[in-house]
């Protein structure tokens, strides 16, 4: 026995050596031999060069030469020779398209083979084959494999649909293959269920609005049927089409809910982080007094808890989606804090986010083991931890009252052991515990003030001038330790400068006899020593208030200041509801919803859970498969996808549709929604109201009570027309370009005067700048940044400034921007900051571009989806405005708009009045719809905009005030 298995072992060992001898160093003539050895009579030897073959091609050698020889070899009924010659054919088919032609009468053949692994392994290859000539030839084969009897075949051919609508939608949608997927949904076997439905998502995503997965409580239920029974990878597939649908009351959703749940105990973290995902979300229609609401919290909280005792890559990507879901329902973890307490071994980034988590889970009831958990890593080596377990104490003294004087005690304790940035971490947030309880913990100022000279990071320090200036009448030699600061001021960090000329000020207005010197000292470094024109603007400021009006000066300075928040970097929470949808995903990794991260975002639908209802309410979600498909897709967008700082957070655009109407307040100028301004007119521009239309999908309003007498009017005459624009509208006029304005003054920059504008040309954003040096001496090495802004405006190439600017010399420059950078809202929406370097200084300025040059040249809408729209944006978020003293027809001003890519849909006349209908693409995505009403002799028009992200309105006026009257 012994002696048969060291025999078998020689074996396997001996098998693992001969597979190397095919990676042995190319021989001169290689090529040639394994062509003569391709075309062997012998099996064996054709294997063996096919399997060389292969190994050359694994290594990178170019083996293309050999396409036809390889290709001779498919007529073979050896299973392991077919697979080695598909995976060439796989790899070289796109550089040698024309030879490719060769292979397909094999795949119609063994598409026809007795045995399914070889119709398999045809059907799987066709897809792999990325050739746009040879794809029609293969319809037929797979066809035949979506109705093959095996099963094995069937879900082949259902993921090879998908892979040939990649190549050629148009194919896929005139030859049926999306109908038969969809009828694949209905198969017997889980295994075909799931990659139909994993095929049919994938092409979902690219085309968001062509409605393939029709949601049905049938269908569901089919769905349902096969989770059970279906691989792990399947099962995801199903979780996350599942996750798609909005159920139709709360009984449905619950129904799912406990067919769902058993998915929790499942091995892999990908299919319980899936089944969350769905839970979370159905969750949300589930009254919170029903008996089973309070079971299904009690059930989720165990899958996630093991989730942490997987390896440290895994418990990164739990603690993330854990992150989220704390936020969104904190009572699922609440009695799981000591899972989250960090462990000696754990890496550093999964002990930052647990102490996040700990943070975000601490309340009254556990915040004592809290505590002590947090002093005890006080006192770790890793600098980063200890810094943020710090903050942490600081966080939690502000979320929980209760608990705040234990905090201050145990921040105090962390003071004493002296440790230099335990000191600094400290100071920092108990600056913060004083703003949220002001008047209760002063009395440790006077140990804070003992550690002054031990401060050496800019944070701390302002951290320590704010106190001293806010508590000035409670330190006797305040004016001393401010002193102290200002003896460096040249050498500190504008925070620091910032902060100490507001102390100083504040100082002085406390006890104005004695440091009467000490302010003028400051305010003269702030205004006439500094470059930096923040500290001088707020030195002026001060100096204005204080020499004209001490009492106003008092009040602004000395104001009662409003109570910081208990929780400051909770996500917005619209973003939250996006990124629930997207447990499980890298979204949910990176906070961020897919549109900020992923390239070529146009598909990307933004998610939104469901409104809770009662039982019978149905309600409609804007990420549901069965929502209404005439809408434009890129629609909704949000302007900023950054989430990392709170200037990004200022903007998380609202796009669903309120839950709630009303009329809202006017503001100056500008009349917003509450009443449909086109009055119903824009329904008879298409003769009569289209709710049912396929163009528009369901749900867009309701039926008109009685129809139009003709729907079928005849195109030549009346309504017709009125989208016929070939004989209204004349050729478009070019786009407008804002004249030049002095953007940086050669007195604010050393001599080097800016001047310039924006302008778009070809559909290119061209910054036209005008360089003049008024200065002595000669300027080089010039370059160009810009800081982050609304729309992502970046410079797409270097400042060519090629030759040096000598003295009083112009040039000028023309720089060409993307739409590609960093996006973080500005106020107002189109500022663009910019630095400018040469060789003598940086220089900053601040300027602001026609949003006109976003527009974008597709920006035309179809006329079906842009009644689908105008219907589908909330009346809340349309603007009116007036637009003075413009001398234009109708004709003349859709002819000027046009140049600058906002165009006209349709026009009509009502009793003397032109209405013209216009949409507008920005290059973010974001669509703006417009009604301009141009009456005959009246020079004022009335123009209502519609738009998902409304603070684009303001701008978009503008931009149309500044092209009709240039």
């Amino acid at each position: 026995m012994e002696w048969a298995n060291q025999l078998c072992e020689n074996r396997q060992f001996g098998s693992k050596m001969t597979d190397s001898k095919y990676f042995t160093t190319t021989k001169k003539g290689e090529i040639f031999e394994l062509k003569a050895e391709l075309n062997s009579d012998k099996k064996e030897k054709k294997k063996e060069a096919v399997k060389k073959v292969i190994a050359s091609m694994t290594v990178g050698k170019d083996v293309s030469a050999l396409f036809p020889d390889v290709v001779n070899c498919m007529q073979t009924d050896n299973l392991e020779l077919k697979k080695l010659v598909y995976l060439y054919l796989m790899n070289y088919a796109k550089s040698q398209p024309d030879m490719a032609i060769m292979a397909v009468n094999t795949f119609v053949k063994d598409c026809e083979d007795p045995n399914p692994l070889i119709r398999a392994l045809a059907v799987r290859t066709m897809g792999c084959i990325r050739v746009d000539k040879i794809t029609e030839y293969l319809c037929e084969p797979l066809r035949k494999c979506l109705k093959d009897e095996d099963p094995y075949v069937r879900k082949t051919a259902a993921v090879c649909v998908a892979k040939l609508h990649d190549i050629n939608a148009q194919l896929v949608e005139d030859q049926g293959f999306l109908d038969t997927l969809k009828d694949l949904i209905s198969d017997s076997n889980p295994m075909v269920v799931a990659n139909a439905v994993a095929a049919l998502s994938e092409i979902a995503e690219s085309h968001p609005n062509s409605n393939l997965l029709d949601l049905n409580p049938q269908s569901i239920n089919k769905l349902l049927t096969a989770l059970n029974e279906c691989t792990e990878w399947g099962q995801i597939f199903i979780l996350d089409c599942l996750a798609n649908y909005t159920p139709r009351d709360d009984r449905e959703s619950q129904s799912i809910c406990e067919r769902v749940t058993p998915r929790l105990s499942h091995a892999n973290s990908a299919v319980v982080l899936s089944a969350v995902k769905v839970l979370m979300k159905f969750m949300e229609m589930l009254p919170k007094d029903l008996d089973y609401y309070g079971t299904l919290l009690k059930k989720l909280a165990p899958p996630l808890v093991t989730l942490l005792s997987a390896e440290p890559e895994l418990q990164y990507v739990a603690l993330r989606n854990i992150n989220l879901i704390v936020q969104k329902r904190p009572e699922i973890l609440k009695h799981e804090m000591k899972v989250f307490f960090v462990k000696y071994n754990d890496p550093i980034y999964v002990k930052l986010e647990k102490l996040d988590i700990m943070i975000r889970l601490a309340s009254q009831a556990n915040i004592a083991q809290v505590l002590a958990e947090l002093k005890e890593y006080a006192t770790e080596v890793d600098v980063d931890f200890v810094r943020k377990a710090v903050r942490a104490i600081g966080r939690c003294a502000i979320k929980v009252e209760q608990s705040a004087e234990r905090c201050v005690s145990t921040l105090l304790d962390l003071i004493q052991t002296k440790v230099n940035y335990v000191v600094q971490e400290a100071i920092v947030v108990i600056k913060d515990i004083f703003r949220k309880y002001p008047n209760k913990y002063e009395s440790v100022i006077a140990t804070l003030c003992e550690n002054l000279d031990s401060l050496d990071e800019p944070e701390a320090r302002a951290a320590m001038i704010w106190i001293v200036g806010e508590y000035a009448e409670r330190i006797d030699n305040a004016d001393e330790l401010l002193e102290s600061f200002l003896e460096g001021f040249h050498d500190e960090s504008t925070q620091v400068q910032l902060q100490l000329l507001t102390a100083i000020v504040k100082l002085f207005l406390k006890k104005p006899t004695e440091t009467q010197e000490l302010v003028q000292q400051v305010l003269s470094l702030a205004t006439q020593d500094s470059d930096n024109p923040d500290l001088r603007d707020r030195g002026y400021i001060y100096w204005r208030l204080l020499s004209t009006d001490p009492v106003a000066a008092k009040e602004v300075v000395l104001a009662e200041k409003p109570l910081i928040s208990e929780e400051t970097d909770l996500i917005e929470p619209t973003l939250l509801e996006e990124l629930i949808c997207h447990i499980g995903t890298l979204a949910s990794v990176y906070h961020k919803p897919p549109s900020a991260f992923v390239e070529g975002s146009r598909g990307v639908m933004h998610k939104r859970l469901p409104a809770r209802t009662g039982s019978g309410e149905g309600t409609e979600c804007p990420d549901v498969g069965n929502a209404a498909g005439g809408s434009a897709p890129e629609a909704a967008p949000s302007i900023i996808p950054s989430q990392g700082d709170l200037l990004g957070d200022l903007l998380n655009l609202d796009l669903a549709p309120p839950t709630t109407t009303g009329p809202t307040p006017s503001t100056s100028g500008m009349q917003m929604g509450g009443m449909d301004l086109l009055g119903g007119g824009l329904d008879s521009l298409l003769g009569g109201d289209i709710g049912g239309s396929p163009a528009m999908g369901a749900g867009f309003g309701a039926a008109p009570t009685v129809m139009p007498a003709s729907l079928n009017a005849p195109v030549g005459g009346g309504l017709g027309d009125l989208f016929d624009l070939g004989g209204g509208v004349g050729m478009p006029m070019g786009a407008y370009i804002p004249p030049k304005t002095v953007w940086l003054p050669a007195m604010k920059a050393k001599g080097l005067e800016i001047s310039g504008t924006f302008a778009r040309r070809a559909g290119v954003i061209q910054m036209e700048l005008v360089l003049t040096n008024k200065a002595m001496s000669v300027m080089t090495d010039f370059a160009i940044q810009f800081n982050r802004n609304s729309f992502g405006l970046a410079p797409a190439g270097p400042l060519q400034v090629l030759t040096p600017l000598g003295p009083n010399q112009t040039i000028e420059v023309s720089l060409p921007l993307s739409t590609v950078g960093p996006v973080m809202k500005m106020d107002p929406l189109n500022n663009l900051q910019v630095a400018v370097k040469n060789n003598i200084d940086v220089f900053y300025f601040s300027c602001q571009y026609p949003i006109s040059m976003l527009f974008v040249e597709d920006g035309k809408m179809e006329r079906q989806v842009f009644l689908a729209t105008w219907k589908d944006i909330p009346n809340d978020n349309e603007s009116q405005f007036q637009i003075q003293d413009c001398h234009l027809n109708s004709e003349a001003a859709s002819n000027k708009l046009q140049g600058s890519n906002i165009f006209t849909i349709a026009k009509r006349t009502v009793e003397g009045q032109d209405m013209l209908y216009m949409s507008i693409k920005l290059s973010n995505g974001i669509w703006v719809l417009a009604e301009l009403k141009v009456q005959a002799g009246n020079p004022n028009y009335t123009i209502s905009l519609k738009c998902r992200a409304p603070e684009v309105s303001q701008c978009v006026f503008q931009c149309y005030e500044a092209v009709l009257k240039n």
